[in-house]
């Protein structure tokens, strides 16, 4: 069994679920919640960072973060099912780069709130975020990902998901106020790949 280390909430963590139902390894898929704040948790062993979502191999080494564990993944599927080969293959890593920092800038929206008194929340420094989410949003709604074809997302496909309901979970759907055709498409993913529901986040 292969082990991923995530949380119920996590964004990159559902990337690596979504994958692995759509590539058919679910069942080889032993999911562990890790508690990143508690200094005994095993996590920190097996990722220095101790960042999550850390995959541990069948022979006790351990791979992260999700853009190399989703490349694994597809090198066990046969390869080029979540990255194209050839140029093609840059575009998605990307895009894929530009939907993790979606993620990336909201995480460090929700910890400002969550780990600092409110008087001393900086608003500069969330609007300084906020910026980025809003960038990458309308570059991703000027240029959406073509619709998933036959229940096989590439890697990106799965990443620009995760983010958008990453946004709705902890941020709420004001996106979809100003991205309608990243409300289609998300509705199209949705519907073409259903891990999708079945890993929607938790606290």
């Amino acid at each position: 069994m292969l082990i991923l280390r995530s949380s119920g909430a996590s964004p990159f963590g559902r990337k690596i679920k979504i994958a692995a139902s759509v590539l058919g390894f679910s069942n080889r898929l032993d999911v562990q919640m890790a508690k990143t704040s508690d200094p005994s948790d095993s996590l920190r062993s097996q990722n220095p960072l101790g960042k999550i979502p850390a995959l541990v191999l069948e022979d006790g080494s351990v791979l992260f973060d999700s853009p190399v564990i989703l490349e694994y993944l597809d090198y066990l599927a046969g390869g080029e099912k979540l990255l194209p080969a050839g140029a093609e293959r840059f575009d998605v890593l990307t895009k894929q780069a530009l939907a993790d920092g979606i993620v990336d800038a909201a995480i460090l929206i929700v910890y400002e709130r969550r780990f600092r008194p409110a008087e001393k929340v900086d608003d500069n420094w969330l609007s300084y975020q906020q910026d980025k989410i809003d960038r990458a949003l309308s570059a991703f709604e000027a240029n959406p990902p073509a619709r998933v074809s036959h229940g096989s997302p590439d890697a990106a496909q799965i990443a620009l998901a995760c983010a958008l309901g990453y946004l709705e979970f902890r941020l709420g759907a004001t996106w979809r106020t100003t991205c309608p055709k990243l409300v289609e498409w998300l509705e199209d993913f949705a519907s073409s790949v259903p891990s999708f529901e079945t890993t929607h986040p938790t606290d």
